[in-house]
């Protein structure tokens, strides 16, 4: 599975690209809001400490504004994807911005008729926004095999983009659903790589290491 990090925070996405466990970023036009920097500075920023797919996101509502905000977007890096939104226009845009070539993250999908038609019309990626799913009693890793099962069915090479992970547990099932990838929050992603159970079995380690005589530790010598 691809993780990508969810942020447009420059600290949280260096601390993760030193770790080497992101493969790209999403970003939103209220993560970039969060920043207060310029739009196209942070985008920017970002592709230059990633090389990998980083989202950026349209803003405008009308098909024909989408696709020009999305064709401008897409020069600004290489590895830019346009995230457009699940709308009647946003299939509009989509359908016209794929055919020129331009990496598309379709997002705010929340069934899989949506992610099916939006593969039709060549979607890099497809964005079930999960959290948000489970949190209206319908079930986020259901929908994950069900567009699992449809793009194997007839061999879509858009990618499942699980989005809104709001837990170490909607990562793991997005996993086992058989997502292409996640995009994941920090806190949660640095949730995902500690545990309560390493710490204090490393501490109890450690204790009886350091209760051993000194002369008997020359472990580096």
């Amino acid at each position: 599975m691809e993780i990508f990090l969810d942020t447009a925070n420059i600290d949280e996405i260096k601390r993760f690209a030193s770790i080497g466990i992101i493969n790209g970023v999403t970003t939103n036009p209220a993560l970039i809001a969060k920043e207060g920097k310029n739009f196209r500075d942070v985008v920017n920023e970002i592709c230059s400490i990633i090389d990998g797919p980083v989202s950026a996101e349209v803003i405008s509502k009308d098909f024909k504004n989408m696709i020009e905000e999305a064709r401008k977007i897409s020069k600004i890096h290489k590895n830019i994807v346009v995230k457009i939104p699940a709308t009647e226009d946003g299939y509009k845009a989509l359908s016209i911005v794929a055919k020129e070539g331009i990496k598309t993250n379709f997002t705010i999908v929340y069934t899989a008729n949506q992610a099916l038609l939006a593969a039709k019309l060549g979607a890099t990626y497809v964005s079930p926004f999960i959290g948000r799913l489970d949190a209206n009693s319908t079930s986020g890793n259901n929908l994950i095999q069900e567009m699992a099962t449809i793009y194997k069915n007839y061999n879509f090479n858009t990618k499942i983009l699980a989005a809104s992970m709001r837990n170490v547990i909607y990562v793991k099932e997005a996993a086992l659903a058989g997502a292409h990838t996640a995009t994941i929050p920090p806190d949660v992603l640095a949730q995902m790589m500690n545990n309560e159970l390493t710490n204090v079995a490393l501490d109890g380690f450690l204790k009886l290491w350091y209760e051993l005589d000194e002369s008997k530790r020359e472990y580096f010598n």
